[in-house]
């Protein structure tokens, strides 16, 4: 998905240090030793294993990690479209806080719906998609008429895009649970917007309100 209609404002965006910390570790991936005991491998790849081996720290590496060419430039792109009106809206710390957390938090979704619903704990998880989800959420939330694109061609309401992706992500791991599916980490991308769902109603909607009320 991407928006527009909306231009940010920032002269310095944190958006682009995080893309570059991505491409830093999307680097990383293919000039270091990537085998199962590797050092990427054993700090970039988020499993419910992984957790149970004391290693919590992929929660949050995980999230800047991604492996194939398409995954990084896709995943980028749309934190590039989104992440840069939402840091304008929210704030330059307000938003890394929310996309740290969303993050964590849907890497630990992903341990969870692998573990005891697909039954595969040591299913590994890599990629930003979990704390973009966040972001579109929220973005959606907050301007539920502002057209985006659907992979990039198809323009509709932001609000309908998100709920399109979100049954989309519910469908695909039902699919996942029989044995199809496509290798998406769909607890994953739920978990994020759940975490966007979450700090919308939790704290944007409120500050909104208070906006409105002063």
């Amino acid at each position: 998905m991407v928006r527009y209609g909306l231009v940010p404002r920032f002269r310095f965006s944190l958006i682009m240090p995080i893309i570059a910390l991505n491409l830093l570790v999307f680097v990383c991936w293919h000039m270091l030793d990537r085998s199962d005991s590797g050092f990427m491998a054993q700090n970039f790849l988020v499993s419910w294993g992984a957790l149970l081996r004391g290693r919590v720290w992929t929660l949050l590496g995980s999230v800047f990690s991604h492996y194939t060419v398409l995954h990084i430039f896709l995943n980028m792109f749309v934190l590039w479209s989104f992440g840069s009106i939402m840091e304008q809206v929210l704030g330059r710390a307000r938003f890394l806080s929310f996309y740290l957390l969303a993050g964590i938090f849907s890497s630990l979704c992903h341990c969870l719906v692998s573990a005891f619903f697909l039954g595969a704990p040591e299913l590994p998880a890599l990629g930003a998609s979990g704390a973009i989800s966040g972001l579109v959420l929220v973005f959606s939330l907050m301007f539920p008429k502002e057209r985006i694109l659907v992979f990039g061609i198809v323009p509709v309401p932001a609000l309908w895009g998100a709920v399109a992706f979100v049954g989309l992500d519910i469908w695909g791991l039902f699919e996942q649970k029989h044995g199809g599916g496509l290798p998406i980490g769909h607890g994953a991308h739920l978990g994020g917007a759940l975490a966007g769902l979450l700090f919308y109603f939790g704290y944007v909607r409120r500050k909104m309100r208070g906006l409105d009320q002063a």
